[in-house]
């Protein structure tokens, strides 16, 4: 009997396993539970009396149980690749990241019982490696950043795995409408503060998953506010979304470890942006430095790339005469690079002079002006 002479058949094919589902129940529970054990991060106040009018804020994500932004992501990726029935009992799941969200899948990944192998470029920091390899994860490391999509595709292939693959899936793993993702979080945080709706809201751009939830809520619900995404040095994210070109490709790769790409990701939705300001590494460095001043706390370079925008956007409604309320994200802790972005020979080494910068910011806070 060949193909054409089906028409008059049944054909019955069953891959129902009711073992596999009563697995796939389980660990997606887990998840939920973990959801559940979590409160939201908290929104800080940070103090810039040089400009009373605006009020700055950051949203605390270091305070996950995986200690960054990446665990939200990382909770949805798993979500949404276990529903969609790709990942299974015993296979390895496997990442290309620049440590993070490494971190969060590895959590993950050994909350529901499942080997994880993180690919990632060779001079990721060393406390993200050892975090990960603390949560139960196996890193593989490659030499040229660029490689980490193929070798996380070919892994999966060879171990019958499943490559979860963040830069494709994350903006569309998370639920954008609400569902306790950040921005819903950020706006009911604010809503008994002077300024409850932000003027901006300062994101930075790894995979473009969070910039897109955001400002796909910020849509949804109606809002006035604008989002601004803030870019180091050697990303193609502010050039090709200057240029309106996606197919923008950058030489080297960004030292702004968990932002910046060197190619534009499918997960950042351009369109969906107000405004971009590309911040140099040194300023972004600098940044962090000025920060912990004002809290107390070390926080990693992607906080500081954000958080020079916002104080840009700061001094900007101040000389405006404009007043209202900015917010940036604290995305990960400090103690995860204290051997790069807080050591001398690390800056030394990478050619960054951040007294420039320094000095910049401690004019802002003096005067409420960023020259």
């Amino acid at each position: 009997m060949t193909a054409a002479d089906t028409t008059d058949v049944v054909v019955d094919i069953n891959r129902y396993d009711p073992v596999h589902r009563q697995w796939l129940a389980e660990a997606i529970a887990k998840v939920r539970a973990d959801a559940r054990r979590s409160s939201d991060t908290h929104l800080l106040r940070v103090p810039v009396a040089a400009v009373p009018g605006v009020d700055l804020y950051l949203k605390d994500e270091s305070t996950h149980p995986t200690g960054s932004l990446k665990h939200r992501l990382a909770r949805s990726l798993f979500l949404h690749a276990l529903c969609s029935g790709w990942i299974r009992p015993d296979r390895p799941v496997i990442e290309a990241s620049s440590g993070s969200t490494a971190v969060s899948e590895a959590y993950f990944a050994r909350l529901i019982g499942v080997p994880f192998i993180a690919v990632m470029a060779r001079g990721t920091s060393r406390e993200k490696v050892r975090l990960i390899e603390f949560q139960g994860g196996r890193c593989h490391f490659v030499d040229n950043a660029n490689e980490v999509y193929d070798v996380a595709a070919h892994l999966a292939r060879e171990l019958g795995g499943h490559y979860m693959d963040q830069f494709t899936f994350a903006e569309r793993a998370t639920d954008w409408r609400g569902n306790n993702n950040i921005a819903e979080s950020i706006f009911e945080q604010l809503a008994e503060e002077r300024h409850p709706e932000p003027t901006w809201i300062v994101a930075t751009a790894g995979t473009g998953g969070t910039s897109a939830t955001i400002a796909r809520y910020i849509r949804y619900t109606g809002r006035a506010t604008g989002l601004c995404v803030a870019d180091p040095d050697n990303s193609a994210f502010f050039p090709a979304w200057r240029d309106g070109d996606s197919g923008i490709t950058t030489e080297i790769c960004s030292r702004i470890e968990g932002i910046g790409r060197q190619r534009v990701e499918p997960s950042f939705v351009s369109s969906a942006i107000d405004r971009m300001i590309h911040v140099p590494d040194a300023a972004a460095i600098a940044a962090v430095h000025v920060l912990e001043q004002l809290i107390g706390r070390k926080a990693g370079a992607s906080t500081g790339t954000g958080l020079w925008a916002a104080f840009h956007i700061m001094s900007e409604m101040a000389a405006a005469g404009r007043g209202g309320s900015v917010v940036g994200l604290l995305c990960d802790p400090g103690d995860r690079y204290i051997d790069k972005y807080y050591a001398a020979d690390w800056l030394a080494a990478q050619d960054i002079d951040i007294a420039p910068y320094a000095a910049r910011l401690r004019g802002f806070l003096e005067s409420g002006r960023l020259s």
